[in-house]
């Protein structure tokens, strides 16, 4: 089994970190953690936070910190997370995300790297819109690669749908807020010496094997 690892992937929506950080999730057998999907599980289970955050997401809005860090804290500190690693997908989106996240991880469980998904904002937002989704498992599909039977995942058979915060509106919203609030996460990764730019806009597999490069270089200046 190859070893864990302890990574951020940053990049505007749309970038692939989505795509990226399953792969990754993979390659280093550790726990994929997307606030995403947490988030969008805790709205259709109608739990407290999830009606707390449904009218933000359908907005593009992000969502207060407090509300965010409390929800990854718990999850890191699970036992597969503790032991093995992780790859955070959708957090931290700011600062004050990250100071906490440095507080969550001991000197210990640093993290082995920050991956920064560089995409142009044209691209991400024609991927975007054209971007449909499994209401079940996630799945990802497109206007131009859609399921093999309708809009029915090929994976688990549930409905692929536009999502409410997929359409244009939205979108902008989404990405005016990474402007303002992530963006200055490049600077403050970049201070710490953590942080690896990868050109997103490649094929998935060039991507991959660029980021799993960059990875292992980092992994080897630690030991």
């Amino acid at each position: 089994m190859a070893a864990g690892v302890r990574l951020v992937v940053l990049g505007k929506q749309g970038a692939g970190k989505g795509t990226q950080c399953v792969r990754l999730s993979h390659r280093y057998a550790v726990p994929h953690i997307s606030t995403g999907d947490m988030l969008r599980a805790a709205v259709r289970a109608q739990t407290p936070l999830g009606i707390e955050a449904a009218s933000l997401m359908t907005t593009g809005e992000l969502l207060p910190d407090e509300l965010i860090i409390r929800m990854v804290s718990e999850r890191l500190s699970e036992r597969d997370a503790r032991s093995r690693g992780f790859v955070l997908d959708g957090f931290p989106r700011t600062v004050v995300q990250a100071e906490m996240l440095e507080e969550i991880l001991n000197e210990s469980h640093k993290l082995h790297c920050v991956v920064n998904l560089e995409v142009p904002t044209d691209e991400v937002l024609q991927r975007l819109v054209s971007r449909r989704t499994c209401v079940d498992c996630g799945g990802i599909y497109s206007t131009a690669s859609p399921p093999i039977q309708g809009w029915t995942c090929d994976t688990c058979g549930g409905e692929v749908i536009q999502r409410p915060d997929d359409t244009a509106e939205a979108i902008m919203t989404r990405l005016q807020a990474y402007e303002r609030e992530t963006l200055p996460l490049i600077d403050f990764y970049s201070s710490r010496g953590l942080l690896e730019t990868i050109d997103g806009s490649k094929a998935p597999d060039d991507v991959l094997r660029s980021t799993v490069d960059a990875v292992e270089r980092r992994k080897r200046e630690m030991e």
